[in-house]
């Protein structure tokens, strides 16, 4: 028999075992939920990185247009939750369009009209001018113009002597009291570059232009010239376009920046740039080209670009001291600080539709139209059709203000709606959580952009005006020196300028290097590309007054 001692050991020895058995049990528990934890974390990280990576094979080897279908006709929207499923051309359906194109006549003869003209006659060799039936000579009796072509005469390079004629008084040693003869120079224009020994104003001209309108090398620049049995380095050529910019179009430059500052509409954004041989600064490191550009509705348009070191937030700062409009700006963190020096912050909806579109990049298509990221496209692009409307230009400053308190503010304030019921359904760290955080967090300024009728809803105007130095950019990849990158920002607010009010860039450039080491300070202001004279020079032809390449 097991007595009550043996009995309560027992029972203590079973206790013991059932709380070890408990502690152990828990200890699993705990140890499995942790998993578990560890795998739900593991499986959003994956779920991010495959968003990830499709939205970068996007960006790389898709489609770059964000144009989607815009609804019939201003006014007439459907609501959010209809959008979601609204069913749009089934597949096998085909969409039957019919247009009217209208054939231009009688237009090529126009084309050609202020051309100079090289005939070729191609007649008949003197002894095969022989009526084959009877024998006798053929004579004459019309012409007709086969086909007309359009020549190539290619760049060539002619040794201009400047010759300076001096005159003299041969009375003047007859005269009494006269000991000298009197000896009068003609005046010689100066020299966009002294002692440069061959640099003409065309022949800068063109060097510049090559490199930031057709973002051709220097390097290349300087090939071309040896096949054209013209010696001239790659550093001379840089020197050139650095003397250039610091000399005479930095002066342009001023005045246009203070043209700028005039405004009360301005955008701004800002675009890497590699300057490999800076001081305190690696190879590697990315500088920064800003860029300021004048609203859709300015009189006078004006592109600045300013090249920074950094992205700090003290260069629009100081760049734009003085200026209390209104400034076009993604949501970059530094600009908000220009709002303590009175500049109101309109953002861009392309980049809030941009998120929502990529957000439904990374799904199959079949996936997408009842994905919730549609609603915001859908409703960006409404706003985006009313603002084409708005354009045309019969409307003015007054009436977009109207139209827009009348239809698009109510579209703003829905997709905001939606936007704040969706925040809670998303995960944050996904690409639709993500677009639909900065919507909610950029709600205030971007709906600046309606406050104002020369305001537009996107910043899209400074990245069109950025995308010749993203081209050039690519072809030359970096700036040796900071200088360089001065004298390219200097040159790109020449031509995009020169580009924005109708001038070809080429012929201002050379009408700049002619005049202004010509002409007095207080006259400087005819160099400007809206004066008189510069568009009397330097202006685009009309279409009707220039070919047009038909092929």
């Amino acid at each position: 028999m097991i007595n009550n001692r043996g009995s309560k050991k027992i029972d203590e020895e079973i206790a013991r075992l059932k709380a070890d058995y408990e502690a152990e049990i828990a200890k699993l528990n705990d140890e499995i939920i942790k998993l578990r934890e560890e795998n739900e974390r593991k499986d959003l990280l994956i779920k991010h990185y495959i968003e990830q990576i499709k939205i970068a094979q996007q960006r790389k080897f898709g489609t770059s247009s964000e144009r989607t279908e815009m609804p019939d006709r201003p006014g007439v929207f459907n609501e959010a939750e209809s959008i979601a499923t609204d069913e749009t051309t089934r597949p096998g359906q085909t969409e039957h369009i019919e247009y009217d194109r209208k054939k231009r006549k009688g237009k090529r003869e126009e084309f050609y009209r202020d051309l100079p003209v090289r005939e070729i006659v191609h007649g008949l060799p003197e002894g095969e001018r022989i009526c084959p039936k009877c024998g006798k000579p053929l004579r004459e009796c019309g012409r007709e113009v086969v086909r007309r072509e359009l020549e190539h005469i290619p760049a060539s390079v002619t040794k201009i002597e400047h010759v300076q004629v001096v005159y003299g008084c041969y009375d003047c040693d007859k005269c009494p009291g006269t000991e000298k003869r009197t000896i009068i120079k003609a005046e010689v224009p100066a020299p966009v570059i002294p002692n440069s020994g061959i640099a003409s104003p065309s022949l800068v001209a063109y060097i510049v232009s090559n490199k930031y309108v057709l973002a051709l090398p220097l390097n290349r620049q300087a090939e071309e010239f040896k096949r054209l049995g013209i010696e001239i380095p790659r550093q001379n050529l840089a020197n050139w376009v650095i003397h250039v910019s610091k000399s005479w179009l930095s002066i342009i430059w001023a005045m246009l920046k203070d043209e700028l500052l005039a405004n009360e509409v301005i955008h701004a954004d800002e675009s890497t740039h590699l300057v490999v041989n800076e001081k305190g600064r690696t190879a590697k490191q990315k500088s920064y080209m800003w860029a300021y550009f004048t609203g859709r509705d300015s009189p006078r348009q004006v592109a600045i670009f300013e090249y920074q070191a950094t992205r700090e937030k003290g260069h629009p700062m100081k760049f734009l001291e003085g200026f209390k409009g209104k400034l076009h700006v993604d949501a970059y963190a530094g600009y908000l600080g220009l709002e303590a020096q009175g500049i109101i912050l309109s953002y861009c909806w392309s980049h809030v539709r941009r998120k929502f579109v990529d957000a439904q990049k990374v799904l199959p298509k079949d996936e997408r139209k009842n994905f919730p990221a549609s609603i915001g496209v859908r409703l960006c692009d409404h706003l985006f059709f009313l603002e084409n409307y708005y354009d045309e230009e019969s409307f003015g400053r007054e009436q977009r203000e109207r139209w827009r308190e009348l239809l698009s503010i109510p579209i703003a304030e829905e997709f905001f709606s939606w936007a704040k019921t969706m925040l809670p359904k998303v995960r944050p760290d996904s690409l639709l959580g993500k677009a639909v955080s900065y919507s909610l967090n950029c709600k205030e300024r971007l709906m600046n952009a309606f406050m104002d009728g020369r305001l537009e809803i996107s910043n899209n105007r400074s990245e069109r005006g950025l995308r010749a130095h993203a081209v050039g950019r690519n072809n030359w990849k970096f700036s040796y020196s900071p200088e360089g990158a001065k004298a390219s920002a200097i040159a790109y607010s020449i031509v995009e300028t020169a580009l924005a009010n109708g001038l070809v860039p080429y012929m201002y450039l050379q009408y700049l290097f002619e005049t202004l080491p010509n002409i007095p300070k207080e006259r400087r202001h005819e160099c400007l590309p809206w004066s008189p004279l510069a568009i009397e020079k330097c202006a685009v032809p009309e279409p009707s007054d220039r070919p047009e390449i038909l092929i």
